[in-house]
């Protein structure tokens, strides 16, 4: 893998081929689903030997990369393939431990950039269990089984209730400050305090003792929410299960769930194509060029149609598409620093998709789907790249679409058409649409629109006024919806210095930049991580304290005691 950063002192950093996050419950190696009517069990029993790359073992139940990609899959599936799961039990399939949180020798022997990566999709699904829970009607309960660790207690943080078993030797804990010199940077210190309500001072004791605390004490902390002693566990833990099962509003019965089969793919070096996305690495230029292609047929006439359709019906279709390419390039293509978008398609029959599936967004489907487009655009929000959106003749950025460029750092909008090309073509417009008026959340719970016209609500208005209405270059810059109108004779010269002087900026300090606009307004716990995510880790990965020679993640493991520059900044 290419890394922006240098490998930790004392070795090379471990160096990954290719990532595929495509995977399917046939090929896991570290997850297992049992169903039971309206409860699925997800029990985590990790294959030590089956590391993402080759330098570690995965004891204890540890996890990496390769083990959280097949939890996303995980939780995708149950949520598409299982409409009348309504409770998910989150378990170890070890005995007397849950799981001890992220490998040590992992993280020890990976360049900065891939911790950076791996932590940030790690809690990217852990999201998407909560986002479940709150809006699914799929509740996750941790069933701890033994100590959980680290990354495992911060797994179980993810999940709306959690048990532990009270056999005087199973912990809760969040030791990595104590035996590592790092933080719980996957939403571990966060959660306990803005989800749990942990006091500061009991947070504070918790997080700087590696023993953990379970039993009484750790539920009357707010820890974890029962204690629940070994004899009587399996019937205690069926009965919490059901219970929950019993409050939700997925579908009782006779829903049927879509099968979600492989991505159909191709890539080489300098293209990653799919159905409905298309993006061409330009390696000399540092940039991404992706197209994301409209529907090609009418939407479905009622939302028995969209259940036919499963899989391919178009949205679907294209979000799995695009969430894969947007993991594809995160991880593997840290040289491309750039990502323009572009639309290709007719801008009426992505409205009328749109209108599909809020206008049935009581049937658990279509509510899926919207769910899942809100978390792959929030995917986009929290990646570390430029984004640029291309608005020219022929494009499609209306409703969803136009997520795309409100979700850019800059867009262009071609004013006119390019008259030695196609002078008769029609003028570029873009459309706002329902979907870009409540749906689609950013993590920090406005929408793109609210976000982008944060503390005008004159210019807000005037936008929703004209919804519905396909908006030229000049009407769309009037309004704030564009950042720049070239003409045809200027648009090659200004979109391509833009688009350079980008590339000639130094990256690490442009994902600076972004982090600190992109989320405007109120702070949430989600915009909390994420933010702390990109400053602790770049700071706490970084220092000799930890990822040095004399560093604690170095001498974990080896008898000898870290050397700390004692220093603070």
């Amino acid at each position: 893998m290419t890394s922006v950063a240098s490998a930790p002192s004392g070795s090379a950093a471990l160096r990954p081929d290719r990532i595929d996050f495509r995977v399917d419950p046939s090929r896991y190696r570290h997850w297992r689903i049992d169903l039971d009517g309206p409860v699925a069990t997800l029990t985590m029993d990790v294959d030590e030997s089956g590391g993402v790359v080759p330098g570690y073992e995965l004891k204890l139940n540890s996890y990496d990369l390769g083990v959280d990609i097949e939890l996303h899959d995980a939780v995708q599936r149950l949520r598409f393939e299982h409409p009348e799961v309504r409770t998910v039990v989150l378990t170890g399939g070890k005995d007397k431990i849950f799981c001890a949180g992220a490998n040590i020798r992992m993280l020890a022997g990976s360049a900065h950039a891939w911790k950076v990566n791996f932590c940030k999709f790690t809690n990217e699904t852990r999201n998407a269990m909560e986002d479940a829970s709150a809006h699914s009607g799929q509740t996750y309960l941790a069933a701890l089984n033994g100590t959980a660790s680290g990354g495992g207690y911060e797994l179980a943080l993810a999940c709306e209730h959690i048990m532990l078993v009270d056999d005087r030797s199973s912990v809760v804990s969040l030791p990595e400050l104590p035996l590592l010199g790092v933080l719980p940077g996957t939403g571990g210190l966060t959660r306990i305090v803005e989800k749990r309500h942990v006091r500061r001072d009991l947070a504070d004791h918790f997080s700087t003792r590696t023993e953990g605390l379970g039993g009484k004490k750790a539920v009357r902390w707010r820890l974890i929410d029962e204690a629940v002693p070994r004899p009587g566990w399996t019937e205690k833990v069926a009965r919490r299960a059901a219970e929950f099962a019993a409050r939700s509003q997925r579908p009782a019965s006779g829903a049927r769930g879509i099968s979600l089969p492989p991505l159909a793919k191709t890539r080489t070096d300098t293209e990653i194509s799919y159905g409905h996305v298309t993006a061409t690495l330009d390696r000399t230029g540092g940039r991404a060029e992706i197209t994301v292609h409209g529907p090609d047929t009418d939407a479905p006439a009622d939302v028995a149609g969209m259940h036919e359709q499963g899989a391919s019906f178009w949205p679907l279709a294209l979000l799995r598409e695009l969430d894969d390419l947007i993991l594809d390039l995160r991880t593997n293509e840290t040289g491309l620093g750039t990502w323009v978008f572009r639309t290709k398609g007719d801008a009426a029959r992505v409205l009328a998709h749109d209108n599909l599936l809020l206008t049935h967004r009581d049937d658990w489907l279509a509510n899926e789907i919207v769910l899942f487009a809100k978390r792959t655009l929030k995917r986009l929000d929290v990646t570390s790249r430029s984004l640029m959106a291309m608005i020219e003749p022929g494009s499609c950025f209306a409703g969803s679409l136009l997520e795309l460029a409100l979700a850019a750092d800059r867009s262009f909008q071609l004013l006119g058409v390019f008259e030695d090309i196609d002078p008769d073509a029609e003028p570029a417009t873009i459309t706002v649409g329902p979907m870009n008026l409540g749906p689609l959340p950013m993590g920090n719970d406005l929408t793109r629109l609210r976000t982008r016209f944060f503390g005008d609500d004159e210019g807000h208005a005037a936008v929703e006024a004209r919804a519905g209405e396909p908006t030229t270059a000049e009407d769309a810059e009037r309004l704030g919806l564009v950042t720049f109108t070239p003409d045809d004779i200027d648009w090659d010269e200004e979109t391509r210095i833009a688009l350079e002087e980008r590339a000639s900026f130094s990256p690490d300090a442009l994902s600076g930049l972004e982090a600190n606009y992109r989320f405007v307004g109120p702070e949430t716990t989600e915009t909390k991580i994420f933010g702390r995510l990109a400053a602790w880790q770049n700071w706490i990965f970084y220092r000799p304290n930890a990822s040095g020679p004399d560093g604690a993640l170095r001498k974990f493991g080896t008898g000898q005691r870290a050397a700390f520059d004692r220093k603070r900044v």
